[in-house]
């Protein structure tokens, strides 16, 4: 027996709302999923007439979600916001080159400029050949630092006020279980914030915090939105896969869980005497980093030195010398081939 919209009570559900419960016909439930991405700029004010923000777009579901909903709440609301595509070529084939395609579809569908940087460009190195050197443990260390440097860079050429990325509920509350697990307070404090980059780096925000993932995934299913939904050929391994199930887990029994746990991240509070990493900038390339060299900087410096795990661990005390370009002692060099993957 067909069930009837919980909202207007005159078409039939064609979904169960994994958030509310509430079962809504498709119309009801696009204006509900939309409302509630608009109450979420709105109250966090995430935004100012007349600014250039750039979508992050991989081609994903969560950054295809992103820039519809972005292009139909700035027309409906009049936000007043100069959209643009920022894209991220990591170097992944069969992976990125095909994501990309998708994400140039977006482009002509939203009518929207583009810009997309690489890695080889920016770095000279491709994430293809990053593996090579480094393998499948720790690779999603290098690709997490350097696209987010990457992303920004692509901002500042193209003079972005503020840059929107496709993070949804899940990924905060995965950030905040692995940040607790890793007992990370310095991260773990700041994860939650929908608003980043204060420190002096152009703002990042989400307005997709409060959306579950699997909610998104039935918006561009009903929508039909064109993206790309191949997992990353890298990321098997990745630490955050362990926390995800995990919260798959706790959502089955409690679909409260994410929030909640966003919740429990907002609400952190640090004792006064906790000290905490100060923002600074790198001396090297000038992006903000609490250390004298920032951890791209690292991460590449062991990679031109064929010693990729000088970026792995905390190995603060090599700074100076790769400040001043010095070789390290056949005692370092061997300690850190030493070091396991």
């Amino acid at each position: 027996m067909p069930v009837v919209c919980s909202s207007c009570e005159k078409k039939n559900a064609v979904l169960k709302r994994p958030k509310t419960g509430f079962s809504l016909c498709k119309d009801c439930f696009f204006w509900a999923f939309e409302e509630e991405v608009h109450q979420t700029i709105s109250s966090a004010r995430l935004f100012t007439a007349g600014e250039t923000v750039g979508i992050g777009a991989s081609g994903g579901k969560d950054s295809t979600v992103l820039a519809h909903v972005m292009k139909v709440l700035n027309e409906r609301y009049g936000y007043g916001l100069d959209l643009m595509l920022l894209s991220v070529d990591e170097g992944i084939t069969g992976y990125r080159d095909d994501s990309l395609e998708t994400v140039k579809r977006n482009q002509q569908q939203y009518d929207l400029p583009l810009k997309i940087v690489s890695y080889q460009e920016l770095y000279g190195w491709t994430m293809d050949a990053i593996v090579k050197q480094v393998g499948l443990k720790n690779n999603c260390t290098f690709c997490g630092v350097f696209r987010r440097q990457a992303l920004d860079r692509a901002a500042m050429m193209l003079k972005v006020d503020k840059i929107c990325t496709g993070h949804n509920a899940d990924d905060v509350a995965e950030t905040v279980l692995m940040n607790f697990l890793r007992g990370d307070i310095a991260r773990l404090r700041r994860c939650t914030a929908i608003t980043t980059g204060s420190e002096g780096a152009i703002p990042r925000c989400k307005p997709l915090k409060y959306a579950y993932e699997k909610e998104i995934v039935l918006y561009a299913y009903f929508k039909k939105l064109d993206y790309f939904s191949t997992e990353c050929v890298y990321s098997p391994n990745a630490y955050r896969g362990h926390a995800r199930a995990f919260l798959k887990d706790l959502e089955s029994i409690r679909p409260s869980s994410i929030v909640d746990i966003i919740h429990s991240g907002e609400n952190l509070s640090v004792k006064e005497d906790v000290k905490m990493p100060v923002q600074g900038i790198c001396l090297r390339c000038g992006y903000i980093s609490s250390q004298k060299l920032c951890k791209a900087c690292v991460l590449l410096e062991g990679l031109n030195r064929g010693l990729p795990k000088l970026g792995i661990g905390k190995h603060h005390k090599l700074h100076h010398k790769l400040l001043a370009q010095e070789p390290l002692t056949e005692k370092e060099e061997k300690k850190l081939k030493a070091v396991d993957f």
